[in-house]
């Protein structure tokens, strides 16, 4: 028999309440010994309706501790699909942390990280997807995170691998049929059609493989790089994007030397975005090494805004940009449209067109904007919206892979189908097919839970927080 488990559920520190989680087949009994009603008497817990709420005090040796209510929940139908009841208290760190201990007095172990939601998991209550989502939930910092995490606590993710594994499965199943009773059992002309079935199932993990950086995206945020010559107006930008001058701004060029990283939220998107020094041709060993790593954090970046200034003709140092940044997602920031203008968006255009081939790489979208008097801000966040969400932020309720963990199973099995179609192509046998068929519905269950080992397990919900 499991113990009965206990801990704080909400964050540690002064709030206005606090709740402590206590599950396990002992939790009525042993919250019992320390509960007493409204009248100052014992009560039996397990004759309470569940579901229901019972006001009351929380005492130690018959000192009264704190005015509490108690929820009682009986399993099933609970979180942890365990009996559990739920002590709501005033939010005091200390008063929180004395009740704990006067229930671990009463019976009940200190829950491990993730322990209550691993209960859930080993109850049949939620699937491992399902239980790693709710720390998605948790940690959501943006609307679109929260969003796709809520689609894969409610199931998304299970019912899409439980269908591709129900076909692997049945295909498996039949092959092995046939390989032990042949009479009965034909596979001629199998082959073809496990070939156009291995086909469709390949482009399904292809297209969860496809959503990946969306679900990064959605998660972590934009990696978004601000990058240009000096005196440009990056760091004015930066500061505009932020709403309060977070870094250094001179007229001096090259003020910026090393990399500056801030995390803003754009339009319900998360954005970790980078100020670099500026790109030019110098001698000075120290603004090199930044030029070095403006150049470096491009190359794993989502997106660049390319910074120009509108009240100066470009120069060298623009042309070896343009040259850099070609492959990169880019946004040209034609800044200081509050002076007179030299550059529009007409000639940037035209000099950017020089330098790679508008025919075969798509045209940079040019916004104008002036960092010193805050505009231009809304029409960056449209582009945003139209670069990375398909024309709109608004969610669309589309499934996407949020997990690196998720991620290598899916693009293994990816690889298991792939093997199985080099089989079919190379007329080798049909207990082949069966080998790859099985590393793929091995591979696919560790999504879910289903083939996950302990010690995956383990590891996956030693990562919670603590009465999570």
């Amino acid at each position: 028999m499991a113990d009965t488990i206990a801990a704080i559920a909400t964050a540690v520190g002064n709030a206005g309440i606090s709740v402590i989680r206590v599950s396990g087949n002992a939790a009525f009994a042993i919250v019992g010994k320390v509960f007493i009603n409204h009248d100052k008497k014992k009560i039996d817990l397990s004759a309470v309706p569940t579901h229901t709420a019972r006001y009351g005090y929380i005492v130690d040796q018959g000192t009264i501790l704190d005015e509490v209510l108690i929820l009682i929940m009986k399993g099933p139908k609970s979180y942890t699909g365990e009996d559990t009841v739920e002590i709501d208290c005033h939010g005091g760190a200390f008063v929180t942390e004395k009740i704990l201990e006067t229930v671990i007095k009463a019976g009940a172990f200190p829950a491990e990280p993730g322990e209550f939601t691993k209960r859930a998991f080993l109850n049949g209550r939620v699937d491992l997807s399902s239980a790693e989502a709710v720390m998605g939930v948790i940690e959501s910092r943006n609307e679109y995170a929260l969003l796709s995490s809520m689609k894969q606590l409610r199931g998304g993710m299970k019912e899409v691998i439980a269908k591709i594994r129900s076909e692997i499965l049945y295909h498996t199943a039949y092959i092995e049929s046939a390989l032990d009773d042949p009479e009965h059992i034909s596979l001629d002309g199998y082959s073809g059609k496990l070939e156009s079935a291995a086909l469709n199932i390949r482009e399904e993990l292809d297209q969860l493989l496809r959503t990946a950086d969306n679900g990064r995206i959605r998660r972590e945020g934009l990696k978004v790089v601000i990058i240009g010559r000096p005196n440009v107006g990056k760091s004015s930008l930066l500061n505009t994007l932020l709403g309060e001058d977070r870094a250094i701004v001179t007229d001096i060029p090259g003020t910026t030397r090393d990399t500056l990283e801030e995390q803003i939220n754009l339009g319900g998107i998360l954005i970790n975005i980078l100020d670099t020094a500026g790109i030019r041709e110098t001698d000075n060993k120290v603004e090199q090494i930044g030029v070095r790593l403006a150049r470096s954090h491009v190359e794993d970046s989502d997106l660049v805004f390319y910074v120009m200034d509108a009240s100066e003709k470009p120069d060298c140092n623009d042309i070896e940009i343009i040259k850099f940044l070609k492959n990169h997602k880019t946004i040209v920031l034609l800044n200081k449209t509050d002076l007179p203008s030299i550059l529009t968006v007409e000639e940037t255009r035209k000099f950017l067109s020089k330098y790679y081939n508008i025919e075969t790489e798509p045209m940079w979208p040019i916004i104008e904007v002036s960092a010193k008097q805050k505009q231009g801000i809304n029409e960056i966040e449209n582009y945003i919206r139209d670069m990375f969400f398909e024309g709109t932020l608004s969610y669309n309720d589309e499934l996407v892979i949020t997990n690196v963990r998720y991620k290598k199973a899916i693009s293994d099995a990816y690889d298991s189908m792939g093997h199985v179609l080099e089989s079919i192509r190379g007329g080798l046998p049909e207990d082949f097919y069966s080998i790859d068929l099985m590393d793929a519905y091995e591979t696919l269950g560790k999504i879910t839970g289903e083939t996950a080992g302990e010690d995956l397990i383990n590891e996956i919900f030693s990562k919670f927080c603590t009465g999570k």
